[in-house]
C-alpha cells in the first residue's frame, strides 16, 4: 500500500504506545516519518523498527512543551524531508491526584504536554503544511474528555481542551486545505495505562488492565494498532471532507456510559 507515498509525517510521542503504532502504520503505507519524543531511546527504537520493515524514519528528541525545541524540529523536518504533509499530535502524560493535593508542577507538566504541545506543534507545522498546499492534523484527545474518573482533573481538562482546540483549528485553516480532527481512545494497552493501573491498584497491574478492558463492550483492551488504523484513515484522502470532529476509538465505552 502506498497511500502516503511522497508524504512527510510528523508524529509526536512516537517513542512508544499509540505514537509508535501510528509511525509504523504511516511508514508501512509509504510516508517518510519524523519520530518525535523526549525519550531518546524510545524514539530511536521506533525509527529503527520502521527502517527494519523497509520504511523511512528519523528520530528527533523533542520536548513538546518547549517552543524553541518544537520550532527547531519543524524546521529540521521540513528542510531534511522537503516539507510536512501530516501531523499527529500524540505526545501525552498523565499524573494522578485530587486538586487540593495536586502540585502545580504536575499540573504544568500535564497541561504543557497534552495541550500546549498540540498548540506548539500546530503553530510551527502549519506554515509548512501551507507551503505544500495543505495537509492533515490529528490530535490525540481521550474518552476522558467526555467522561471522567477519580483523580484526573489535569488530564481530563487537557483532553477536553484538545477537542475544543481541534474544532477551532479546523475552522481557521479550512481555507488552507488543512483538515484537523482528533481521536478519543478508551483504554489502550500502553505504558501509560500500566502506570494508571499501578496507581489505582497495588496488586497486579496486568490484571487491573484486563479488568478495565472488560468494562468496554468489546470486552478487551484496545490495541495501539487499532488506534493507528483510525489515524491513518483520518490523514488520508479517503477522509477528504472530514474535519473539525472528535472520533471515538473506545470499544463502545462511552456508549455504555451513556455519553
Amino acid at each position: 500500500m502506498s497511500r502516503f507515498a511522497t508524504k512527510v509525517a510528523v508524529v509526536t510521542g512516537a517513542g512508544a504506545g499509540i505514537g509508535r503504532a501510528v509511525a509504523q502504520q504511516l511508514a508501512a503505507e509509504g510516508a517518510h516519518v519524523a519520530v518525535l519524543d523526549r525519550d531518546e531511546p524510545g524514539a530511536a527504537q521506533t525509527a529503527e523498527s520502521v527502517r527494519a520493515a523497509g520504511g523511512t524514519a528519523r528520530p528527533f528528541v523533542v520536548d513538546v512543551t518547549s517552543p524553541t525545541q518544537v520550532a527547531e524540529a519543524m524546521n529540521q523536518v521540513s528542510n531534511e524531508f522537503g516539507g510536512i504533509d501530516i501531523v499527529v499530535n500524540n505526545a501525552g502524560v498523565v499524573r494522578y491526584g485530587s486538586v487540593p493535593e495536586f502540585s502545580i508542577e504536575d499540573w504544568n507538566l500535564v497541561i504543557g504536554t497534552n495541550l500546549t504541545g498540540c498548540f506548539l506543534t500546530a503553530k510551527y507545522a502549519i506554515p509548512a503544511l501551507r507551503r505544500r498546499g495543505g495537509g492533515a492534523i490529528v490530535n490525540t484527545a481521550s474518552a476522558q474528555a467526555f467522561a471522567s474518573q477519580p483523580d484526573v482533573a489535569a488530564y481530563s481538562a487537557s483532553k477536553g481542551a484538545v477537542v475544543a482546540m481541534t474544532r477551532t483549528l479546523a475552522i481557521d485553516h479550512a481555507a488552507d486545505n488543512i483538515r484537523v480532527n482528533c481521536i478519543c481512545p478508551g483504554s489502550v494497552e500502553t505504558p501509560m495505562l500500566r502506570y494508571g493501573a499501578e496507581y489505582f491498584d497495588d496488586g497486579d497491574p496486568a490484571v487491573t488492565m484486563q479488568q478495565w478492558g472488560r468494562q468496554h463492550p468489546i470486552g478487551r483492551l484496545i490495541q495501539p494498532e487499532d488506534v493507528a488504523r483510525l489515524v491513518t484513515f483520518l490523514v488520508s484522502d479517503d477522509a477528504a471532507v472530514i474535519t473539525g470532529a472528535p472520533y471515538f476509538v473506545d470499544g463502545g465505552l462511552l456508549a455504555r456510559l451513556g455519553v
